[in-house]
């Protein structure tokens, strides 16, 4: 697939990268090479292959799924440069 200049340009752009005009000669190949491996591996026939997220059987261990306030109010409070009544108190910043 050949990649003209002005579509590196528009890919560099969004991609916020400062490349020079003699970069861009370079860059344009280069895409095209690796746009065309990508569409090789379009013709991979993959019917029947699973997703594998790991090569070992994996399984998540399981908990209780219980709400609760984690009982540290006191401690996460005692970081607190200032609270009131179990809360945080911050600088009013709007008028």
């Amino acid at each position: 697939m050949a990649i003209d200049e002005k579509t590196v340009l528009h890919v560099a752009k969004l991609s916020r990268l400062a490349i020079s005009q003699e970069q861009v000669a370079k860059i344009a190949p280069e895409i095209g090479n690796i746009l065309n491996f990508v569409e090789q591996l379009s013709t991979v026939n993959v019917d029947g292959v699973e997703p594998l997220t790991s090569i070992l059987p994996m399984a998540l261990k399981m908990r209780e799924d219980v709400v609760s306030d984690g009982n540290i109010q006191a401690q996460i409070l005692k970081n607190a440069p200032s609270s009131d009544d179990g809360y945080f108190t911050v600088p009013k910043v709007v008028e």
